[in-house]
């Protein structure tokens, strides 16, 4: 994983962004068609908003950094590593939909690739093993993020991630006995306790979504 080339790249993008501020006008304009189920603290909700995304961009590479160390303790790196792997190629080689996405806005369009990706991955590790490989909860963050993007485009990133997982962690991915050994590993109380450090990350970065149920 080069995780630092991402996070170079993230520095690269804020410095940018504190010339050009082209992130915040594009925020200040969602700030009046977000959908009345993502919650902003009533005082400075530009300013959270924006470091909402920015913390979301931030976020990834320790995502994958965190995914890969997971994947390595637990022998099944090899399942998890050529996904990890398309997650950081959406970030130093973006689909040509990209094109013409720049700064910390282009960079969102990438987080939400690779947070997507990851989603994907625990929804396949929740099916099989009845627990995540990595236990950060992105779902709502993400939603939230969908809704910042905006359709149809996030709606083909969407489509980008499921294309970039085809034929990837199938059932014959679980039937590893790595991944079996695994699985027993995850009803041990220390790592019961690990899954406490990771909190759901709409929480963590201030924006709720209120979702009905």
């Amino acid at each position: 994983m080069n995780t630092a080339a991402l996070r170079q790249l993230i520095a690269q993008a804020r410095q940018q962004e504190s010339g050009s501020q082209a992130l915040s006008r594009l925020l200040q304009t969602q700030l009046e068609r977000l959908h009345p189920a993502i919650r902003l603290p009533e005082e400075n909700a530009p300013g959270a908003l924006s470091a909402f995304v920015i913390a979301y961009i931030e976020e990834v590479p320790d995502v994958l950094d965190a995914a890969a160390e997971v994947a390595r303790e637990a022998g099944i790196e090899a399942a998890v590593k050529p996904v990890l792997k398309i997650a950081e190629h959406f970030f130093l080689q973006p689909p040509a939909l990209m094109e013409g996405h720049e700064g910390l806005e282009g960079l969102l369009d990438e987080a939400y690739l690779a947070h997507r990706l990851v989603e994907e991955v625990n929804d396949r590790y929740i099916a099989h093993l009845g627990q995540p490989l990595i236990p950060l909860d992105t779902t709502r963050a993400n939603l939230i993020a969908h809704q910042l993007i905006g359709e149809p485009f996030a709606n083909q990133l969407d489509e980008a991630v499921h294309h970039a997982l085809t034929g990837m962690l199938d059932d014959a991915s679980f039937d590893q006995p790595s991944v079996q050994a695994y699985r027993e590993r995850l009803a041990a109380p220390d790592t019961a306790s690990a899954w406490q450090r990771w909190p759901c990350l709409s929480q963590q970065l201030g924006v709720e979504l209120q979702l009905k149920g």
